[in-house]
């Protein structure tokens, strides 16, 4: 029996969506208000989902504690309140967007959760606009 558990946490964030080998005029088209060169920001929530067999002794698939220390300890110290193509390592190189963000994540808690149970990142940029990865 395979049961889904989240957790939902929160952080915000300022970026710029650009790609550096294109003109201005050619990031302003594809990436329009999101290319601001003096940044815009968003109020990010992130779900982390842990698909696995409960553990016969505690009746969990993860502990929700460790899963928020977790989160907190490498995603949102890492992230919340930052400038993400300024403050972050992760994105020097990497254009931001949405996707991109979801996927940085889902990299840094991969190898710190059992490879037993099945995870999946999504993360709204918006109440409207949200990722999920893997797809």
């Amino acid at each position: 029996m395979k049961i889904a558990v989240y957790r939902k946490e929160h952080f915000n964030a300022a970026h710029r969506l650009n790609n550096p080998k294109w003109s201005e005029e050619k990031n302003d088209e594809v990436f329009g208000k999101c290319n601001n060169p003096n940044w815009h920001g968003h109020n990010y929530e992130l779900v982390v989902k842990l698909i696995g067999e409960p553990d016969p002794d505690t009746g969990y698939v993860y502990d929700m504690k460790e899963l928020s220390d977790l989160i907190k300890k490498h995603v949102l110290v890492r992230f919340d309140h930052k400038n993400l193509n300024l403050d972050t390592e992760e994105f020097r190189e990497l254009n931001p967007t949405a996707e991109n963000i979801a996927v940085v994540i889902y990299n840094i808690l991969r190898p710190k959760i059992d490879e037993r149970l099945d995870m999946k990142v999504t993360l709204y940029e918006t109440e409207r606009n949200y990722v999920e990865y893997p797809a």
